[in-house]
């Protein structure tokens, strides 16, 4: 498989830079994986996605990465036998270690999550946020792209409706990580569970409905941020033209253009960026 080259790794020397890279994205209702050129940010095989487990502990979702990556690695366009892989999990990472757990099981608190996961998928893992793997796919490869195809300069907010709601903030092209808007209250009551995909299929809301409750999460977002651009992704973002138009904010707000598929990616590339090693 070709590679791009090589790169100087201030821990372990010299690594080498791997061209495809398989990406996961374990949401709280589904685990998605694919192969990636994460280059031009390509998805090279259909998304697999299967049901996430119940409950979702770390062996459990262990188990399930590693099929992916099985089926994957013994499928067309495979990647390289110690190509890295990366995964997306709904938690705050911090240097490989999960310091909190959204939509998934509490067990994943304080584990090394890229090591844990490197033993059982018999690879190199790295981890990363699971809304941050999406910002990170959408201002290289989607919707936070000016006209020459660069990241667009100032702040772009990607937010995630899915189970919850995840966000992340690109600021010139540059991640801030582990921000956790899904939390901040609106009225009192936290926003994803007032307008996150769960909350509107929970409480059975119309679109415009929806959409109300969508403008007040975003709106607040708008004064605190100032955001420049806002990209919303995550499931909901497949039907956004039910929703998107009714909403009336002063920050210009555009779909995901990788839609569902923007974790994947950016686990990907962050896989390739990093070249973690099993030892």
């Amino acid at each position: 498989m070709a590679r791009y080259g090589r790169r100087r790794d201030s821990i372990s020397g010299w690594s080498t830079l791997h061209r495809l890279h398989i990406g996961v994205d374990v949401g709280g209702a589904e685990v998605a994986a694919a192969v990636v050129d994460p280059v031009p940010g390509s998805l090279l095989t259909p998304v697999r996605r299967v049901p996430a487990p119940v409950p979702a502990t770390p062996e459990a979702v262990a188990a399930v990465v590693a099929e992916a990556v099985a089926e994957l690695a013994a499928g067309p366009h495979a990647p390289d036998e110690e190509a890295s892989v990366g995964v997306a999990l709904p938690a705050i990472v911090r240097q490989g270690t999960t310091r909190s757990a959204a939509h998934i099981d509490p067990g994943w608190v304080g584990l090394a999550a890229d090591r844990f996961l490197a033993e059982r998928v018999g690879r190199p893992v790295h981890v990363i946020n699971d809304a941050d793997a999406a910002g990170i796919a959408e201002a290289h490869h989607g919707a936070g792209r000016d006209p020459d195809g660069r990241p667009v300069v100032g702040t772009v907010l990607l937010v995630t409706l899915g189970t919850g709601i995840g966000s992340a903030m690109i600021v010139d092209g540059r991640l801030v990580p582990n921000l956790e808007l899904g939390h901040l209250e609106v009225g009192g009551v936290p926003a994803e569970q007032l307008a996150s995909a769960e909350a509107k299929e929970r409480e059975g809301l119309d679109w415009p409905a929806y959409a109300q409750r969508l403008q007040r999460y975003l709106a607040h977002l708008e004064f605190v941020a100032s955001p420049d651009l806002i990209v919303v992704g995550g499931t909901l973002s497949e039907q956004h033209e039910r929703f998107l138009p009714l909403l009336r904010l002063s920050t210009p707000v555009v779909p995901a253009a990788l839609r569902a598929a923007a974790g994947v990616v950016g686990a990907a590339r962050t896989a390739y960026l990093s070249v973690p090693t099993l030892d």
